[in-house]
């Protein structure tokens, strides 16, 4: 495991993942969801959700033989699926809420 911080440099995401800058950098282009933050400076800092979606990449291209196209897919989907149940989870929350302070009203 790694230690957490906010945010990353490339050479620590390299050692993080094992993965070259130049394949960091170029997955950047074929994934949109590797869209790095550049402050005043050029330099790229990862989140650890970055690493964390790297890791994924990883596994999908080196482990699953995926194609770049079929890693992509599988990230949007997994991405939409998540977004689901992150609404489904808010309408249930806001749902318990409403009952909670109807339930104190009375």
């Amino acid at each position: 495991m790694y230690k957490r911080k906010l945010y990353y440099k490339i050479g620590e995401v390299c050692e993080i993942t094992g993965l070259k800058p130049s394949i960091i950098r170029f997955w950047e282009k074929e994934f949109r969801q590797l869209r790095p933050v550049k402050f005043g400076s050029n330099h790229r800092y990862y989140t650890t959700k970055h690493i964390d979606t790297l890791l994924t990449i990883k596994e999908l291209l080196y482990k699953e033989k995926m194609t770049i196209e079929g890693a992509r897919q599988r990230l949007e989907t997994e991405n939409c699926s998540l977004q689901n149940n992150k609404e489904v989870s808010v309408s249930e929350i806001k749902a318990e809420l409403t009952s909670i302070l109807n339930k104190l009203k009375n």
